[in-house]
């Protein structure tokens, strides 16, 4: 686990200029499952060796997923591969970014397997980034981790903060205690990604009240994305965040459904374009 305050920056320039931001900012959380499209539950099985070897159509999925995040300022993906065999090399992150043109991206490998894989969370920016925070979750099987950025300075910097939390009850509350300290001095808040916490209990979480923060809906379903029946990818915001839109878009590229949200931001993240 790194340090609560240790910075890790990255950043790579696109072939278009920042976008100018309003004084709203659009967010998307996509668990991509590294490019996978899955349209029925046997395909866990019979597609299976696509988590592990690549395969042609990915690239046409890629782009699809592409065309998606490009309407986007901010967008945390789930589920990204790094550069290994199964995603011929490419660092899945750098090539959305490129493709969709955002100035700024991060890439965090929570599950380094070598050459078979390179598996973990990622983000896109068309705002320009204070700071860029990597952060490996706690549990008793590694492989979690959580990403902070920080967009804007002062009182009214706002932080973003993309997670994919482990299964179990015990894991998940560590690691909900550990966002929980990595935001407690920031004002305006996000956290969001896959949680695998179904939403009844995620509005009743000891550690989500000590934080201050709020799901956005308890009634929305992500997954299957083929045929929703439970919400498990969630927003979190903290309470002086003004929600404008928050909705679950009905886009089937992967195994989830990405979810969109559009939110006024502090003046300084509002200036940080």
């Amino acid at each position: 686990m790194q340090p609560i305050d240790q910075n890790t920056t990255h950043e790579v320039p696109s072939r278009l200029p920042p976008r100018a931001v309003a004084r709203t900012l659009r967010l998307l959380s996509f668990n991509i499952q590294i490019g996978i499209r899955t349209e029925r539950f046997r395909q866990y099985l019979t597609h299976g060796w696509k988590h592990l070897l690549p395969d042609e159509r990915r690239q046409d999925n890629l782009d699809l997923i592409a065309d998606l995040v490009a309407d986007y300022d901010v967008v945390a993906l789930q589920e990204v591969d790094a550069g290994s065999l199964r995603s011929g090399f490419m660092n899945q992150a750098a090539y959305l970014a490129d493709q969709a043109g955002f100035p700024y991206w991060y890439s965090q490998c929570n599950r380094d397997l070598g050459i078979l894989a390179q598996h973990g969370n990622a983000v896109l920016t068309r705002v320009e980034p204070q700071r860029i925070q990597d952060h490996k979750l706690p549990g008793m099987i590694p492989g979690r981790g959580a990403i902070l950025i920080q967009l804007g300075t002062g009182e009214d910097a706002l932080a973003v903060v993309i997670v994919h939390l482990s299964h179990g009850p015990r894991a998940q509350d560590q690691q909900l205690g550990y966002v929980r300290r990595l935001v407690q001095r920031f004002r305006h808040v996000v956290v969001l990604g896959d949680m695998n916490i179904r939403a009844a209990r995620l509005m009743e979480h000891r550690q989500i009240k000590l934080a201050g923060l709020r799901p956005l809906s308890w009634t929305h379903q992500t997954y299957p994305s083929w045929k929703p029946s439970v919400g498990i990818d969630h927003v979190l915001v903290s309470s002086e965040i003004a929600v404008k839109q928050f909705r679950v878009l009905d886009s089937r590229l992967s195994d989830h459904l990405p979810i969109e949200i559009e939110i006024e931001v502090p003046y300084s993240a509002d200036r940080a374009a």
